[in-house]
């Protein structure tokens, strides 16, 4: 690999969320973020989806370091997994760093070596030299990189909005990332999300004249729900119940303690005469009240959700406001339309993207993903950060400015990308699965644990219990278990003849045959499975139980 520079993604290319690369030379690895991604609904019991780090598992000795662009959970929420399996130094700004101490304790993680970055700041490791530059995103202290190589300067843009009026003031570098253009970049790596969308993308600002006008008119409790890392969101919403004389509740876990963390740093101005908790809310007049709260994907355990279908402590009722301040993530608009209908059931006025302007993307349009080109001035790129009809829209966008097709790559997860005396070129691929986490476990779940939930949500299971004696007689049984598959009562004469069946399957086998308990309780779940399929047009799920005595 000598003078080589190899770029790996394991997530974040053909997908929303779960982003991170590798940048690997011949003295380490660099790993550029490491995120989650949200289950889709047909995945039952799975909470979250991170990258497949076996590659990196097996040169964990190279691993110089992990830095971060920002603290939202698809580019730091994989950390808490992925650290259990490997160490290394973490480079972040301080709010990013806050964030992720956070998510670390919960899982029992405090010995971590951190390292605090700010915008122009420039780090060595794993023979690379790492600069950090200014961008504007939903979310304060983020940032793109400058990846300074033997084989070339490489620019990944991490999240990044062009927004001229940024609620902290912090507009983006516009100047470094030209400066960079003119030295010479030799690969631009770019957020994808939105390069379908035409145009400029909203500032953060915009959307506080319609949010005012929702707080003047409204004249009961205002539940104000977003993403809770959405800082610069959750900051209009605080300033507007300032501006209106309500008082401030915040509902959802992890928004009281990112609240927390961005107000002890100085990130959210958050007046403590007009906080209040829960139980103070049941106290005050409703048009005196917003509760800021977790739930804009119509999560089944948010806030929101229990809110809305009377199962927490605080109900949403008629002439309440309800503020769905969050883009909708693909997948999750049956979920999110479900919580909605509830809302309205109950009497409140709810207002959402598709019909108020109530939300401003964090990610750049296609004007915003043109000046990005045209001020680093690659010699090639290769979209990032997205599904991957994004990606070939932003590859045609990079075509539409001057980068020849043959410079563009449209990479996917596990594609191994080489850099090498100023060329760019795919040299081959890694295996990049996907490992769905369920609850803390850091193996994740299988492919055949997955489907066998499937198809028990899809035609339940069947569970017959037989109990044998030493010479393979049957002398308990059989006895069904059933759930899921047929309602109560309707499966009596069904289990019956079930039952008769293992009786003349039992009495057919030999002694011997009956020794092998496995083969006994194949030949059970082998015939159940025919029978159910021929009798009811069903294939519920059989656990044949097998005992000797």
């Amino acid at each position: 690999m000598k003078g080589e520079v190899r770029l790996i993604p394991l997530g974040g290319l053909g997908e929303f969320g779960m982003n991170m690369l590798l940048v690997e030379t011949d003295e380490g690895i660099v790993v550029i973020d490491a995120g989650l991604m949200l289950p889709d609904p047909d995945m039952p019991g799975i909470d979250l989806i991170i990258p497949d780090i076996s590659y990196l598992v097996e040169r964990s000795d190279k691993l110089a370091g992990i830095v971060l662009t920002h603290g939202h959970d698809d580019h730091i929420g994989g950390l808490p997994y992925m650290l259990r399996r490997v160490s290394a130094p973490i480079y972040g700004t301080k709010l990013t760093l806050t964030l992720l101490q956070d998510k670390l304790r919960e899982f029992g993680i405090t010995e971590v070596e951190m390292e605090e970055v700010k915008p122009g700041d420039s780090i060595k490791l794993g023979g690379v030299e790492i600069e950090f530059i200014r961008v504007c995103h939903s979310i304060p202290d983020s940032v793109a990189l400058a990846i300074h190589t033997p084989a070339g300067t490489i620019v990944h843009s991490g999240d990044f909005k062009l927004d001229q009026t940024p609620v902290d003031g912090q507009v983006m570098d516009l100047h470094r990332f030209a400066e960079l253009g003119r030295d010479g970049v030799l690969l631009l790596l770019s957020d994808s999300t939105n390069s379908e969308r035409p145009g400029y993308s909203p500032s953060e600002r915009s959307i506080f004249p319609e949010l005012d006008a929702i707080f003047a008119s409204s004249r009961g409790r205002i539940f104000a729900s977003t993403f809770a890392s959405s800082i610069f969101r959750i900051q209009q919403f605080v300033e507007l119940a300032a501006k209106h004389g309500r008082y401030i509740a915040i509902a959802g876990r992890s928004m009281v303690q990112n609240v927390r963390i961005a107000r002890d740093l100085g990130y959210l101005w958050l007046p403590e005469n007009l906080t209040v908790d829960l139980k103070g809310v049941m106290n005050l007049p409703p048009e005196k009240v917003m509760v800021m709260t977790t739930g804009s994907q119509g999560e089944p355990l948010s806030a929101l959700s229990l809110m809305a279908t009377d199962s927490y402590k605080l109900k949403i009722e008629e002439g309440d406001t309800v503020i769905i301040s969050a883009r909708i993530i693909p997948g999750h608009e049956k979920a999110i339309g479900r919580i909605i209908n509830h809302l309205y059931r109950r009497g409140a006025d709810v207002y959402y993207e598709r019909i108020a302007n109530v939300h401003a993307s964090g990610h750049a349009y296609q004007e915003e993903l043109k000046l990005m080109l045209n001020l680093t001035r690659p010699k090639y790129f290769i979209p990032i950060h997205g599904e991957y009809r994004q990606l070939v829209h932003h590859a045609r966008i990079a075509e539409g400015i001057g980068i020849p097709s043959r410079n563009i790559l449209i990479a996917q997860d596990g594609d191994v990308i080489s850099l090498r005396e100023g060329e760019c070129y795919l040299a081959g691929s890694i295996p990049a699965d996907k490992v769905l986490i369920d609850g803390k476990a850091v193996d994740g779940v299988g492919d055949v644990v997955l489907r066998d939930r499937k198809r028990m949500a899809r035609d339940g299971m069947v569970i017959p219990i037989v109990v044998l004696d030493g010479d393979g007689e049957l002398v308990a049984g059989p006895d069904m278990v059933s759930k899921g598959f047929l309602p109560e009562g309707a499966e009596d004469g069904l289990m019956e003849e079930a039952k008769k069946l293992i009786i003349d399957l039992l009495e057919g086998m030999s002694r011997e045959e009956k020794e092998e308990m496995n083969a006994v309780q194949e030949e059970i779940r082998t015939t159940l499975r025919r029978f159910f399929s021929k009798k009811v047009d069903s294939r519920p799920m059989v656990i044949p139980v097998v005992m000797k005595v």
